[in-house]
């Protein structure tokens, strides 16, 4: 996904879209030109770079399955594995100050983050080498799982309650994120996604620009991102979006994030009921925000007849009280 949104898995965000997203089939112009896409990996030429710089040489495997941004199996020179990826247009020092601050919190908690092993600026960009964690992605999640998932979230609760200096979560409501949650696609595109891009905007002013709170929000919470094995949680990946703020966030993620065939009916019930508990003052804005952020991806990334809008106009008439 974005840049730095949150790099995930295309297939599972192709399913997030379209469960996300009831059909808009108008004829609008669709192209690349006009709705850029998000820049993606090219791990050779990144390991080719990260040599020159550090010296370290990596050999690429090959690349981790899907994703818009991109990521890659590496090896090391001692034979351990790794996995390589990139935040364009970020800095080493903004990730250290913020991602990789709240992973090391979370770690030392218990949490199954990755360990971040190099990290280099490569021009625009951080290259970033990570702990290969046990485990495969979830492609079904059923309810035992979802408890795991539930049990390790309870974890990022008051995780950052004395580092108030990692930056909080930037929902862009009312301004594009830095290639992901654009506006523009949005306006453009038909007059009903024209319309949810103003209800947006609407709960934007209404609103903190970002999330309050001193949790640690992963930021694009989804079964795509978290490995299991043996019935147990192994890990959670894709932290290059995260921050500072209320965690029940991520709840609102993961509900955008299980597709009708990828999780259980109860899943997505017991969900909804999670949801329903959690106060307007943040619902609202983190409901408009996965609204805004998967439209706009479906948008640029996906043909017109995929663009849905079902489950993000499910909350927003309601968010509107």
């Amino acid at each position: 996904m974005p840049s730095h949104a949150p790099a995930s898995d295309l297939v599972a965000l192709k399913r997030i879209a379209l469960y996300t997203l009831t059909n808009e089939t108008r004829k609008v112009p669709h192209t690349a030109e006009q709705f850029p896409r998000a820049e993606r990996l090219d791990a050779e030429v990144l390991a080719r770079a990260l040599f020159e710089q550090t010296g370290t040489h990596l050999t690429v495997e090959g690349s981790c399955a899907g994703g818009q941004v991109g990521t890659a199996y590496v090896r090391w020179p001692d034979g351990h594995r790794a996995v390589l990826k990139w935040r364009p247009h970020f800095t080493v020092g903004e990730l250290r100050a913020g991602p990789l601050a709240v992973a090391d919190r979370l770690r030392a908690l218990g949490y199954p983050a990755p360990a971040t092993e190099l990290t280099a600026q490569i021009g625009h960009a951080v290259a970033i080498v990570q702990e290969l964690l046990p485990g495969r992605k979830i492609d079904h999640l059923d309810r035992h799982h979802l408890d795991r998932t539930l049990a390790l979230h309870h974890i990022q609760a008051d995780a950052l309650a004395d580092r108030l200096d990692i930056p909080a979560y930037n929902l862009y409501l009312r301004s594009d994120g830095p290639g992901y949650c654009l506006h523009e696609p949005l306006r453009r595109f038909s007059r009903r996604t024209a319309a949810l891009e103003h209800r947006i905007a609407a709960i934007g002013a209404e609103h903190p620009e970002c999330l309050p709170g001193c949790d640690a929000v992963h930021g694009d919470l989804h079964p795509g991102n978290i490995l299991a094995a043996g019935g147990n949680i192994t890990g959670v990946v894709d932290w290059d979006g995260t921050a500072r703020g209320d965690h029940r966030f991520d709840l609102v993620v993961l509900r955008f994030g299980i597709h009708p065939n990828k999780a259980d009916h109860e899943v997505a019930r017991h969900l909804d009921k999670l949801l329903d508990d959690i106060p307007e003052a943040i619902l609202r804005p983190a409901w408009a925000h996965m609204s805004l952020r998967m439209t706009d991806w479906a948008i640029r990334h996906f043909p017109p007849y995929e663009v849905n809008l079902a489950l993000a106009e499910q909350r927003l008439p309601v968010l509107r009280r």
